[in-house]
């Protein structure tokens, strides 16, 4: 439940932050709040988004950062699923 929650946030935000940028006006949503998110759960929401909305796709170290805490995700679940059939 808390992966849906973080997954539905990322990408609500993705979608303000691109509307936001788009008509240039209210406060954008910050970086570092988008890859938090991205951190605790929201990955596939953060992709969905840029890839939906086509926003954050050529922004660096941003890209950088969210592919490195995706690797990391991707290798803790990697571990889990390994230390869960060694018994």
């Amino acid at each position: 439940m808390v992966a849906a929650t973080a997954n539905l946030l990322t990408l609500v935000l993705f979608a303000l932050d691109k509307s936001r940028a788009s008509r240039r006006t209210g406060r954008r949503v910050p970086e570092r709040t988008l890859l938090l998110l991205a951190a605790l759960g929201g990955t596939p929401g953060a992709y969905a988004g840029r890839w939906l909305f086509r926003h954050k796709t050529r922004k660096q170290p941003f890209v950088g950062r969210l592919h490195l805490i995706a690797a990391g995700q991707a290798a803790l679940i990697g571990l889990a699923v390994a230390r869960a059939w060694s018994g």
